[in-house]
């Protein structure tokens, strides 16, 4: 088998390669411009913040699925220890962690999917080596991102505190979860789609969350990728961990990760996963004020795929 027709056209339509330039590595990054960051700060009229973030933590997210991702683990280069090239009396600490870089909560570069040998803006996958990294759009070309945030309560939507596994979060979910905020998307804007998938990690059922059950798992659909192109969103942000549906919903097993490879090869779309909404949505619901300040800068490694962020969203 092959990627689906379907996907492949809409790919073709919804690519930004050469958009911003042939040498661009923003992608939709490039929507976050200064009016969006002033839109996002008109936002902001109790002051109060939340983080999004989830703990970094040796017992968190990853559970070995897929393999080679590994959680935090922390250890001490010094513990309670005197410099004893410095004066004075103090001690200190000096911590070493090694994680995977999507550990928990993240934004994925643009780098981070393939498909074709090819990578955003027509630049070959080679471009990545096990020195240097992602020689084009690694983790450090990711802007900081400033801006509206709005967030679109699917779980809701649903009349639930989280969505089914195996539910597809389709573009009338996402019309809906819209039409329900009142509010209407202007180009640059970041959208927080709430699930209540991470629930299950909350609870203590990290495999659950992880993999799903029966290895079906909650996310957008393929439908979402044309929505968001409409809406010229400059990210959009989730809190499931395969930030899309699996199984694929064509029931080509070679589409999978399709939301992927079209928006981050072909659109160059900013995409998190692993975002906490809860304490946002009860606000949210509360006041009935479902648009913020999105501020979310990610940790700039050079030639990484991903990159971990504590996003903070303020009303």
């Amino acid at each position: 088998m092959a990627i689906s027709e379907h996907v492949l056209a809409t790919a073709a339509k919804v690519s930004n390669w050469g958009r911003w330039g042939d040498d661009d590595e923003l992608g939709c990054g490039n929507l976050l411009t200064p009016e969006a960051a002033q839109r996002g700060a008109a936002c902001v009229r109790t002051g109060k913040r939340f983080s999004l973030a989830v703990d970094l933590r040796n017992d968190g997210i990853q559970v070995g699925q897929p393999a080679g991702r590994y959680n935090p683990i922390l250890t001490f280069t010094s513990m309670n220890e005197r410099d004893k090239m410095a004066p004075g009396i103090w001690e200190g600490c000096d911590d070493l962690v090694m994680m995977s870089t999507c550990a928990a909560t993240h934004i994925d570069a643009l780098s981070h999917i393939s498909y074709d040998d090819l990578l955003y803006n027509n630049r070959p996958k080679r471009s990545i080596g096990a020195h240097n990294g992602a020689t084009w759009c690694g983790a450090e070309k990711l802007p900081s991102v400033v801006t509206r945030g709005i967030l679109l309560d699917v779980a809701k939507l649903h009349g639930s505190d989280r969505v089914d596994h195996g539910h597809a979060v389709t573009a009338e979910d996402l019309d809906r979860a819209l039409e329900a905020t009142g509010l209407s998307i202007e180009p640059g804007d970041a959208i927080c789609v709430r699930t209540g998938d991470l629930k299950w990690y909350f609870e203590g059922d990290r495999r659950r969350y992880a993999v799903g059950k029966d290895w079906r798992t909650v996310g957008f659909g393929f439908s979402c990728v044309e929505w968001m192109a409409d809406h010229d969103v400059a990210g959009a942000f989730i809190d499931s961990y395969t930030y899309e549906v699996m199984p694929p919903e064509s029931g080509n097993w070679d589409d999978l990760l399709c939301v992927h490879m079209v928006q981050l090869r072909d659109m160059g779309l900013l995409q998190g996963q692993n975002w906490n909404f809860e304490s946002l949505a009860e606000d949210c619901a509360e006041d009935g004020v479902y648009e913020f300040l999105l501020v979310a800068a990610p940790e700039p490694f050079v030639g990484a795929t991903s990159a971990p962020v504590v996003p903070i969203a303020t009303k």
